[in-house]
């Protein structure tokens, strides 16, 4: 809905990070928009806002933001970018219920907003998300493609008295039941970002330890695991301003990532890398060579070092031992 609402024609760019889940992209280039890719932080997975104004040209047409793990980018400086160039600014906030930016929620900042309710969020139905309008200029529209391509509601409202296809639109309506297991999640969400606050805390102690020796995990623990040679360093691991979506340690090679999942999963604990650079994909190669052939070297590292430990409402409780 925002790549419709945006009007995004082919032959129009849209840039987005390279370290992002593919619907991210696919929403653009089913509308026939070339995607070029910013690298991330050195520090963390968020796209790099330093790096945006050298990749605008005059076929730029939309910003694509997303808060990896709902940790807010650099909103005022990407807002000011886009706003000097005439660009819309689409949040992808997919991760980021109940996470903000200088007092204002994620997904209410840029022109328009997209949160998921995915089974691996915070708040969850299964499948389904969430636009939000935050330039007026598109609720009328935006209404329409919501029904279809249809009138119907404005029809419901008696403000015309038929209602017919006037414009292009799809199903995004997500059903009843979805819509009420999601309302219960809301009315109880500080219990569940409480519940995922405590486990985020309780990572970060065993991790973390109690000096400031930057080898974070102990060699008792190495050993338990079978895993040694590699160290991580408490810089690596920060107390979040966000909604505690996400745990994840980096690691200094791919090699000891592998090595340490592989460890864990011994021990019964599945814990998982998350995306792979869009502009290395097979996709990229075919349809954007000039992107496959970019260097972004912090996305690819964040590829091959991150990794993801079990988050979860109903995760039990384990003793440090």
């Amino acid at each position: 809905m925002a790549a419709i609402l945006c009007d995004i024609q082919a032959g129009d760019e849209v840039i987005l990070p390279s370290f992002t889940f593919v619907s991210s992209a696919n929403a653009f280039v089913l509308r026939g928009a070339k995607i070029v890719f910013v690298d991330s932080h050195a520090d963390h997975p968020n796209m790099d806002e330093r790096l945006i104004e050298e990749i605008i040209t005059p076929k730029t047409k939309a910003i694509v933001v997303v808060h990896y793990g709902g940790e807010a980018c650099e909103m005022d400086t990407i807002m000011e970018i886009a706003n000097r160039h005439g660009l819309f600014v689409i949040e992808d906030a997919a991760q980021a219920v109940n996470s903000f930016y200088k007092g204002k929620a994620l997904g209410s900042i840029g022109h328009l907003g997209c949160m998921s309710f995915h089974e691996t969020k915070n708040i969850q139905c299964g499948e389904g998300g969430m636009l939000m309008i935050n330039d007026p200029q598109f609720i009328n529209r935006a209404e329409i493609l919501w029904e279809k391509g249809t009138d119907r509601a404005a029809f419901f409202r008696a403000e015309v008295n038929k209602y017919g296809w006037v414009d292009v639109g799809s199903s995004f309506l997500p059903s009843e039941l979805n819509a009420a297991y999601l309302w219960a999640q809301l009315e109880n969400l500080d219990k569940i970002q409480e519940r995922r606050k405590t486990i985020w805390e309780d990572y970060f102690r065993f991790f973390k330890g109690d000096s400031s020796d930057p080898i974070i995990l102990s060699p008792e623990y190495l050993k338990k695991l079978s895993v040694v040679g590699y160290h991580l360093n408490a810089s690596n691991i920060q107390l979040p301003t966000s909604n505690f979506h996400i745990f994840y340690l980096l690691f200094p090679s791919l090699a000891t990532r592998t090595a340490y999942s592989e460890a864990l999963k011994e021990q019964g604990i599945l814990a998982v890398f998350h995306y792979q650079s869009l502009h290395k994909s097979e996709f990229s190669k075919k349809h954007f060579p000039d992107q496959y052939k970019r260097h972004l070297p912090n996305s690819d590292s964040y590829s091959d070092c991150l990794l993801r430990l079990p988050l979860f409402y109903e995760l039990p409780e384990i003793s440090h031992r």
